[in-house]
């Protein structure tokens, strides 16, 4: 059993992973490490998966913090361990000894650390929550622990690539009436479609939030059906169900 983890030098020395599907007790559709507890693979097998996340991180699978992800710009200070999961997209925190965590297949998770003040965060930035500003809003609630966004790094881990994510004009318009200059984000598909580049805005954002240090791992979850999950190929595929990837970093 080996795990596939993607780490970056930017978030260094503070232990972290954007787990691939490789390594996982799932079957099936789910073959792999698949760790969302939504999904419709069997309990035992996603428990057995994040035990394994959990010993790769040195911790025990109820250290692994999430929170019930709703696509939104709403940010969790996590203050105490123990406390019922909530509803949001992103969770900082300065406690040792838990790791924060979020599930994608296909949207953005968003790792950010400031070493030196001993705060970290992690951010799901679908299309809705990085339009939402979760991502500015992830930087805010660090910099209330005692961070400074001149010292956070943050990193987008395995997501969709502007190759594989087509879209309508309807969503291009969303886009423009937000800010025309997000028009810069689509590049010309077929007919009246379009190609998005998801991981390129959450950069843009990222950097107009003040963080210096940000940078994607360059990894595209519909296009390496071997090593991650993707609900827009699954989709495709009309397959019943799809697993999920998770990211995690701690203290």
């Amino acid at each position: 059993m080996t795990l596939d983890i993607i780490t970056s030098d930017a978030l260094a020395p503070l232990r972290h992973g954007f787990f691939g599907r490789q390594g996982g007790a799932s079957s099936g559709i789910f073959k792999g490490l698949n760790c969302g507890y939504g999904s419709s693979d069997q309990h035992e097998a996603v428990a057995i998966n994040r035990g394994r996340v959990a010993g790769a991180l040195d911790l025990e699978p109820e250290q692994l913090l999430g929170v019930h992800q709703i696509h939104s710009a709403d940010v969790v200070i996590v203050t105490d361990p123990d406390a019922p999961r909530p509803s949001a997209d992103a969770m900082v925190t300065n406690l040792p000894g838990v790791a924060l965590t979020v599930l994608t297949a296909d949207c953005q998770p968003v790792l950010f650390a400031d070493p030196e003040a001993g705060v970290i965060g992690a951010a799901h930035a679908g299309w809705k929550g990085a339009l939402s500003g979760v991502l500015g809003k992830t930087v805010d609630a660090m910099e209330a622990l005692g961070a400074s966004r001149s010292r956070i790094s943050a990193v987008i881990g395995p997501t969709i690539s502007q190759r594989a994510y087509e879209v309508g004009p309807e969503f291009f318009d969303a886009f423009v009436a937000e800010d025309p200059t997000f028009a810069r984000f689509f590049a010309g598909g077929e007919g009246d479609r379009m190609m998005f580049d998801l991981p390129a805005l959450g950069l843009h954002l990222l950097r107009d939030a003040g963080i210096e240090s940000a940078e994607w791992t360059r990894h595209c979850t519909y296009s390496d059906p071997d090593r991650f999950f993707s609900y827009r190929r699954a989709t495709k595929a009309r397959e019943a169900d799809y697993g999920r990837l998770i990211s995690a970093i701690r203290l």
